[in-house]
């Protein structure tokens, strides 16, 4: 075989020989050109089938969706209010009224007479507001909010700010609309700068980067088609996030990859050969973290609300393209362009390197063999420490907090809160059979927490209300208020009330959100444990493996629990981001634990497991740690956008990475097993005991 001992290495040898051969390397790189040139138009369009609207977030089959669907049967019932707010500081003067009247008539006159309402002054006599009816639908709100923007400008003192649903909705869509460039050109930076740092070679960084893009074609080809073909529900954030994956998980692959690639051309003159051999040796660990993360994230098919149902197939495109192209397009990238695609730090057939003694790795493996259990016990008591954090969790963000700038919108709210009932600006709607017509509007009116309740209009035999709160949007009191709403409705025989409108909206999300984290967290522990127990052959090391990845997550979340709530004063961290914190870092931080185990497991052909562990750590450490800061680093590239979720998401994934690779990976899970000795396999043996061959080139 023209990739050396190809021939005896079974099925494995044969992958492995595909992208390294001499002639199969360019079959590769062409059939991955004509691929990605054939599904690029694809790609492109993914952008027109995101759904950024209200309905990619909201959980299937809520009260909240019955609303929505019952209103399109209402006359102008697709629509949504934009407030307009008006406010001085003293208070509004005679010639501030002709102004909002002037700008009244300027909107009836780009809409239409009936859309715009009654002007309501504040007591204080420094605000007044009124609202404006428009289309619901995203791209009608893209399109009319500048409009309204444009006309309603203030002067002299004379401040107005357009808030309200549709104001909200649209700084959000900003927001959202950019957000795939935006993440695509922040992660590309960043790898760049790591992977210069890391190989410090001005040619080398060119390749991961260049694969990673193949593979991110291929990924947003195929949503596009699952969103098409199978009704997928894919929204801006989680394409967002699908980059941040591709980025971070393919070149971590990357680094594994080259990382064993540089160690076999110090072993074999010809490029193919150690390309053969760096594939065999790397290839079953990467085809296991790969299938791992996979699977995790499918678990989040499991969550009621679409927008996270929705991540696990997108997320798990991203991973299977970007380890597909790793073990394919890359080496034969890397075989054509030869050992010289290193320089200035070509490594040579017959060099050596630095030996025992000599590594940070191999002194931290010499240290933690000579006390384990007191070190794995106290690095513990450290992590626990963290999760000590945890008990400032808190609520859900409020609706002020989502952004971390001040949009116009949230301005407009925060005035209409100083002057109005809160709820002004989003009233909840509520939908009932018009026979019962007047219990449902007494009984809405009468309940806790409602300042006041109207009709709005009738289609059939259905009427709609529009009720404000008292207390301000998705806050605490706003969802106690719609549950009470909900139960004193529910009494009413035959009315068939719903509650919908934000407010209920959102306590549906809320609600939602808390049901997948309770469904979906063990069913993802219960699919990675199985996997390692077949990957190791075994049950203790899968179950400390797990373990400590699940202590360093719930470190990584205490750690920042508090500095979200006790340093920077928000309200908490919401569901939906432990969910999917949750999630990555168990999916990916395992991915470390199983490339230092498999090496590990590897060396016990020659060595007890003790030596085993400390020469795994050595030859694994210095990439692992690379590989964590670079997927550490690309979810920290959230923080450009203003989205405090997010933020709070990138950050929990970034420290929780850090944790995993420095203390956890490196300290913990090695001293366990040094601890332990041969009964990590259990019931399984080491590979010198087993009679199974290993694939080792030491």
């Amino acid at each position: 075989m023209s990739s050396g001992d190809s021939s005896s290495g079974g099925f494995g040898g044969f992958l492995a020989s595909i992208p390294s051969g001499r002639w199969s390397k360019w079959i590769v790189v062409a059939i991955w050109i004509a691929i990605v040139a054939a599904i690029s138009p694809f790609a492109a369009q993914l952008g027109d089938v995101e759904t950024n609207d209200g309905t990619g977030f909201l959980p299937s089959g809520a009260e909240s969706v019955e609303v929505n669907e019952l209103l399109e049967q209402f006359e102008n019932g697709d629509t949504v209010p934009a407030v307009i707010v008006y406010e001085r500081e003293g208070g509004l003067t005679e010639s501030d009224f002709e102004a909002i009247e002037a700008d009244q008539d300027r909107l009836r006159e780009a809409f239409s007479d009936d859309v715009v309402g009654d002007l309501n002054e504040s007591e204080t006599g420094e605000a007044a507001i009124f609202s404006l009816d428009i289309s619901g639908n995203f791209d009608r709100i893209e399109e009319e909010i500048p409009v309204v923007r444009d006309i309603v400008q203030g002067a002299d003192g004379l401040n107005v700010f357009v808030s309200g649903q549709a104001g909200f909705s649209y700084d959000a869509i900003q927001v959202f609309g950019g957000i795939n460039v935006t993440l695509l050109i922040a992660s590309a930076i960043v790898v760049t700068i790591l992977l210069l740092i890391i190989y410090r070679s001005p040619f080398v960084w060119i390749v991961p980067l260049l694969v990673v893009g193949f593979a991110n074609q291929s990924a947003t080809a195929m949503i596009y088609g699952m969103v098409t073909q199978l009704g997928l529900t894919a929204t801006g954030q989680n394409n967002g996030i699908l980059a941040i994956l591709i980025f971070g998980v393919g070149t971590d692959y990357a680094l594994l990859i080259i990382a064993r690639y540089r160690e076999e051309l110090r072993n074999f003159k010809d490029d193919h050969v150690a390309m053969f051999h760096a594939l065999r040796r790397a290839g079953p660990a990467i085809l296991a973290s790969g299938g791992t993360t996979i699977l995790g994230l499918l678990c989040l098919l499991l969550a009621d609300l679409n927008s996270t149902s929705g991540l696990g197939p997108i997320g798990a495109a991203g991973i299977f393209s970007a380890f597909v192209a790793m073990l394919t397009l890359l080496p034969a990238i890397l075989v054509i362009t030869g050992r010289r695609i290193f320089w200035p730090f070509v490594p040579q057939f017959g060099e050596t390197v630095a030996q025992s003694g000599r590594s940070i790795w191999d002194r931290i493996g010499t240290w933690v063999a000579g006390k384990p259990r007191p070190i794995w016990i106290g690095a513990s008591i450290a992590l626990l420490i963290m999760v000590g954090g945890m008990l400032a969790l808190g609520d859900d963000l409020t609706q002020e907090e989502s952004f971390r700038g001040n949009p116009e919108s949230l301005q407009g709210q925060e005035i209409i809160g100083q002057n109005f009932s809160a709820g002004s600006s989003a009233p909840t709607i509520i939908v009932a059979n018009a026979q019962a017509f007047e219990e449902v509007q007494e009984t809405a009116a009468a309940t806790e927490g409602v300042d006041q309740a109207f009709p709005q209009g009738e289609a059939g035999e259905l009427v709609s209300f529009g009720v404000v709160l008292n207390s301000r949007p998705e806050s605490d009191e706003a969802f106690a208020t719609i549950e009470r709403l909900r139960d004193n409705l529910g009494e009413l025989s035959g009315a068939n009330a719903l509650v919908g409108g934000p407010d209920a909206t959102q306590l549906d999300t809320a609600n939602a959100n808390a049901r997948d984290r309770l469904v979906v967290t063990p069913t993802v522990l219960a699919v990675v444990f199985v996997i390692l127990v077949i990957l190791l052959r075994g049950v203790v090391a899968p179950v400390l493996m797990v373990g400590t990845t699940i202590l360093s997550f719930h470190a990584a979340l205490g750690v920042v629990a508090l500095f979200f709530t006790q340093v920077l004063g928000y309200s908490g961290i919401s569901d939906y981001v432990i969910l999917l914190a949750f999630v990555f870092l168990i999916t990916l931080g395992i991915d470390y634990n199983i490339f230092l185990m498999s090496r590990v497991r590897e060396e016990t052909a020659r060595h007890d497991t003790i030596t085993a562990t400390r020469r795994g750590l050595t030859a694994t450490g210095g990439v692992i740690t690379s590989a964590g800061v670079v997927l550490g680093a690309t979810f920290l590239v959230v923080g450009v956008l203003p989205l405090v979720e997010l933020l709070q998401l990138g950050i929990i994934v970034a420290f929780g990475v850090i944790l995993e690779t420095t203390i956890v990976r490196s300290i913990v899970l090695p001293a366990m097993v040094m601890d332990l000795g041969d009964r990590v396999w259990w019931p399984g043996k080491p590979l010198r005991e087993s009679g199974e061959s290993a694939t080792t080139g030491d």
